[in-house]
């Protein structure tokens, strides 16, 4: 770029040269005009060079490829893996403020054994399943784009919309009583059981489910009901992330109530 320059700073000079002295060499009188055509063009050649290296600078281009890890292409291109590592992180987290604030617990006695059994239950179930049939599945059974990208007042209006919503609304609560629930109890018994017995776990968790059934779909239906609403009324691509934030203070409650030994 700086050879560019200073040919454009040599072009420059020569042309107020011939232009200022265009008849003292002999033969150039009566050619001055074109040749200080043809030097007024290649400067303009030069200056639009110039400009073509400004507007494809290699310097920038290599600034740009270097820019590093962005989370918003991340989330983009691996929508599956984001959820995962939302799910995880959102419910170890909820577990450890219900140690350290709900149940008031010095940082330093947090039960990491109890926050495995978030952790895990967060990634299998909450990052995995539930993305697997809250959208794959739930796309393929109900048209969600065209009701989510409703106004609120067409979406009253549209009793095809609504229909679909109720059953959405029916299959997440039914998945959260029958398998959300009995799936966390059961990773529950398989850190705390201190058995490498498969049938072990089952069955400690099933029995747990069982013995706090009626108090669990109480819960589920109080707080899921209404945010199932919000959640399968929003477009599809905030519908995990307004899930996930309810999700954090069920999980908080859940780790509260029934986290423990």
């Amino acid at each position: 770029k700086i050879s560019k320059c200073l040919s454009l700073v040599i072009m420059i000079a020569s042309t107020s040269a011939f232009s200022q002295h265009p008849v003292r060499r002999t033969g150039l009188a009566k050619s001055s005009e074109p040749l200080f055509l043809s030097t007024r063009t290649d400067t303009q050649t030069e200056l639009d060079d110039i400009s073509d290296i400004d507007e494809k600078n290699p310097w920038t281009d290599g600034i740009q490829l270097q820019k590093g890890f962005s989370y918003g292409d991340f989330a983009k291109n691996n929508p599956f893996a984001n959820n995962l590592l939302i799910a995880t992180a959102k419910t170890a987290s909820a577990d450890i403020l219900a140690q350290t604030v709900i149940a008031q617990h010095p940082i330093s006695e947090v039960d990491l054994s109890r926050t495995l059994v978030f952790c895990v239950y967060g990634l299998f179930y909450l990052g995995g399943f539930q993305y697997f049939y809250q959208v794959n599945i739930f796309k393929k059974l109900f048209d969600v784009d065209k009701f989510t990208n409703l106004s609120l007042e067409e979406k009253l209006k549209d009793i095809d919309g609504l229909k679909s919503l109720g059953a959405q609304v029916a299959i997440d609560l039914t998945f959260m009583t029958f398998a959300n629930l009995p799936t966390f109890y059961v990773i529950k018994a398989i850190i705390f059981s201190g058995s490498t017995d498969p049938s072990v776990w089952v069955s400690s968790g099933l029995e747990t489910y069982q013995i706090g059934f009626l108090k669990d779909v109480s819960d589920v239906v109080m707080v899921w009901f209404p945010a199932d609403l919000v959640c399968f009324s929003v477009p599809l691509y905030l519908r995990l992330p307004v899930r996930h934030a309810v999700s954090f203070f069920w999980t908080t409650y859940l780790s509260f109530s029934r986290g423990g030994h």
